[in-house]
C-alpha cells in the first residue's frame, strides 16, 4: 500500500494563495457520520488557515454519499460560490454496492465540475473497512478533509 508510511495530508505550498476574497461549499455526507464530521473538520481547519473567511464559508448535508453530486450540482449553480468541497465516506462491504456508489460518485463531482466550470472536488474515502477510514480522517495517514481543502486553494490558485 502506497499510504502504509505516509501522512496523506503533506502538500506543496505551491499555487496556495491567500483566499480571503473567495467563497466555498462544503457539501457533507450523513453516512459515516463519524468519518464525515472529521473530515469537515479538517477541511474547515485548512480552509481557514489559508485565510478563508467563516462567514463565506457554507454547509450543506446530504443523506449519504451518493447524493454528493446533486448536493455539488446545487451548489455550483450558484454564481459566488468559488468551489465546491465533496466530503463522504464509502466503506467496502460484502456486495457490489461499494463499487456501484464509488463510480457513480466519482462521474457525478466530475461531469458538476466540468459542467460549472469552478472546481468540484472528491474528498471521498473509499477504505476496506472503518480503521482505514479512521486513519485517513485525522489518524496516522492525517485527514483527506485537508486534502480536499488544499486541492481547492490550489486550483483557485491557478
Amino acid at each position: 500500500m502506497a499510504s502504509a508510511q505516509k501522512n496523506l495530508s503533506e502538500f506543496s505550498a505551491k499555487n496556495v494563495t491567500d483566499m480571503s476574497d473567495k467563497r466555498f461549499a462544503i457539501v457533507v455526507s450523513e453516512w459515516n457520520e463519524e468519518i464525515t464530521e472529521a473530515l469537515f473538520n479538517g477541511a474547515m481547519e485548512t480552509l481557514l488557515k489559508h485565510g478563508a473567511k467563516q462567514e463565506n464559508i457554507i454547509r450543506k448535508d446530504v443523506p449519504g454519499s451518493f447524493e454528493l453530486s446533486i448536493g455539488a450540482q446545487w451548489a455550483a449553480q450558484v454564481d459566488e460560490i468559488d468551489a465546491v468541497i465533496c466530503l463522504g465516506c464509502v466503506i467496502q462491504g460484502e456486495t457490489r454496492h461499494f463499487d456501484f456508489i464509488c463510480q457513480a460518485v466519482a462521474d457525478g463531482i466530475t461531469n458538476v465540475s466540468l459542467k460549472y466550470n469552478k472546481p468540484v472536488i472528491f474528498g471521498v474515502l473509499t477504505p476496506d473497512n472503518q480503521q482505514q477510514a479512521l486513519d485517513r480522517a485525522g489518524g496516522k495517514h492525517g485527514n483527506k478533509g485537508d486534502e480536499a481543502a488544499i486541492t481547492a486553494v490550489k486550483m483557485l490558485g491557478y
